[in-house]
C-alpha cells in the first residue's frame, strides 16, 4: 500500500486566476481512517483556497496533537507548516502572527487539543483577536487514545465501550461568543456546501475567525447514542440558513427584509449572504447569537451555519500599533537605531 499521490493529473483540471488547478492545493494521501470527517474538513480547506485563489506559500498552518492535527499534512503542501505539542497551537501561531504579518494562519486543533489541555490558550487566542482562522475538529472522543469520552461529549451520551457521559459538555461557540470573538461559525464536516462558504468567510475575516466542525470519529464514536456521529448529526442538525460567500466583484448591496437573504459586508469589502429563518435572532448581536445556541441545546440540536460576526474589529496588531513591514523583514539599523536615540528615551523616563 502507498502513501503517495500520483504525479498525473487531467491535463483539462479548472485553473484558478493564478492559474493554479486544485492539485497545487492538495496534500499527502490521508493515513486516517476510512470515512473519518477530518478528510471532509482538509477537502473543504482545499476546495476553499482554490476558490479564492491564495497563493500556497503565502499559508502558514498551525497544528497541536491528535487525529485532527495530522491533518495539515493532508492539505497545502506547499505552505508553511509546524505541528506543535498538545494545546500549545494558538501561542505558537501568535508568535508567527506576529513576526510576520503576511501569511494567512489556519490553525487545526481538536476538542481535546481545544477544550482540556489547550483551553486556556483558547481562552487568549480569542480575546486578543488574532487574524486566524480556528478550525476545531470536534469529535467528541479521544482517538488516538482509543475513544475517551473529551470535554465535548455530550451529557448523556454513550460511548462505543457503552458507557455513559455524566458530565456537562463543553460548548466551544458559546464560549467563543462569550469571550467576545468577533467571527464564530459551527458546521459538520458531512456539509460541503455550507462549510465551504464558511471557511472562505473565515479567511477573510480581519481577526480571529472560530468554526467549529462536528466530525464523526468512525472508529470510536459513530455509534449508537453517541451525539457526535454522523446518524445522530444529520437528524439533530438545524442550520441558521443558506449560507454563500460572495466575493468582493460580485459585491451585494440590497437589504432584504427578515425571512429573505441578508448580506453581511465583511472589512475588505466581501460579503456573506446569510437566509434568516427566525426575526429574533441577529447574526451582528452578542446576546442574540448565545440565546439562539442556548435555544438549539435545549431542543437537542446542532445549530450550524455562522453564528456571529462582528464587521467592524481590530485584530492583534491594530491593537498593540505594529508597523507595517513585517517583523521578521526589520532590519537592524531600524531594530538598533543607536546610542543617541537610547539616551534620549532614557532621558526621557527620568
Amino acid at each position: 500500500m502507498t502513501f503517495i499521490r500520483p504525479k498525473f493529473r487531467h491535463p483539462d483540471l479548472p485553473q484558478n486566476e493564478l492559474g493554479y488547478t486544485i492539485a497545487a492545493y492538495e496534500g499527502a494521501l490521508s493515513t486516517l481512517c476510512a470515512g473519518c470527517g477530518h478528510d471532509s474538513i482538509s477537502a473543504a480547506i482545499i476546495q476553499s483556497c482554490f476558490d479564492l485563489s491564495i497563493e500556497p506559500h503565502k499559508v502558514a498552518k498551525v497544528s497541536g496533537i491528535g487525529c485532527s492535527s495530522k491533518t495539515p499534512t493532508y492539505f497545502l503542501s506547499n505552505s508553511h507548516g509546524f505541528n506543535s505539542v498538545h494545546g500549545r497551537m494558538p501561542s505558537v501561531t501568535t508568535g508567527a502572527n506576529l513576526a510576520n504579518r503576511d501569511l494567512l494562519y489556519i490553525g487545526v486543533s481538536g476538542d481535546g487539543d481545544t477544550a482540556s489541555i489547550g483551553m486556556g490558550q483558547f481562552a487568549h487566542v480569542v480575546r486578543r483577536n488574532l487574524n486566524m482562522v480556528y478550525i476545531v475538529m470536534n469529535n467528541g472522543c479521544y482517538g488516538l487514545t482509543k475513544g475517551q469520552d473529551s470535554a465535548t461529549a455530550d451529557l448523556g451520551s454513550k460511548s462505543k465501550a457503552g458507557s455513559v457521559n455524566p458530565f456537562q459538555a463543553i460548548d466551544l461557540a458559546s464560549l467563543a461568543v462569550e469571550l467576545g470573538a468577533s467571527f464564530v461559525a459551527q458546521s459538520f464536516s458531512g456539509d460541503k456546501n455550507q462549510l465551504v462558504p464558511l471557511i472562505k468567510a473565515g479567511i477573510q475575516h480581519p481577526g480571529f475567525a472560530l468554526i467549529n466542525v462536528v466530525s464523526p470519529c468512525v472508529t470510536f464514536n459513530n455509534n449508537p447514542g453517541s451525539t457526535k456521529s454522523y446518524e445522530w448529526v444529520r437528524d439533530h442538525m438545524a442550520a441558521t440558513g443558506t449560507i454563500d460567500f460572495v466575493p468582493h466583484e460580485e459585491q451585494i448591496t440590497a437589504d432584504y427584509p427578515a425571512g429573505t437573504t441578508e448580506t453581511i459586508t465583511l472589512h475588505q469589502g466581501d460579503t456573506i449572504q446569510l437566509h434568516k429563518l427566525e426575526q429574533d435572532w441577529n447574526p451582528h448581536d452578542r446576546l442574540s447569537a448565545i440565546t439562539a445556541l442556548k435555544k438549539a441545546q435545549a431542543k437537542s440540536e446542532l445549530l450550524t451555519g455562522l453564528i456571529y460576526i462582528e464587521e467592524d474589529t481590530q485584530e492583534l496588531h491594530q491593537i498593540l500599533g505594529t508597523c507595517s513591514t513585517p517583523l521578521n523583514q526589520l532590519q537592524e539599523e531600524v531594530l538598533c537605531p543607536g546610542n543617541a536615540l537610547l539616551q534620549e528615551l532614557n532621558a526621557g523616563l527620568r
